[in-house]
């Protein structure tokens, strides 16, 4: 799997790593990725994603089962 978050589609970006001297070179700067287990009431099943820091807030906000369900809308495996 790759290193992007399911919810909120978070991936590494580039940049460049500036040296002292000012000499630039590319770097990539990664998401904060987690994997997390919830438990899923509605169908009474445990459900692993894949989550960045920013996507767990996400799932408190608006709830698992919303979240899992536009997954699904998008074609996601879950």
């Amino acid at each position: 799997m790759a290193r992007i978050c399911q919810v909120t589609g978070k991936s590494p970006l580039k940049g460049n790593k500036v040296s002292f001297s000012n000499k630039k070179s590319i770097r990539r700067f990664m998401p904060n990725l987690q994997k997390k287990r919830y438990f899923l009431a509605e169908e009474d099943k445990w459900v692993t994603l894949k989550l960045s820091a920013d996507g767990m807030r996400t799932i408190n906000k608006l709830g698992l089962f919303n979240i899992v369900k536009q997954l699904r809308a998008a074609g996601e495996k879950i």
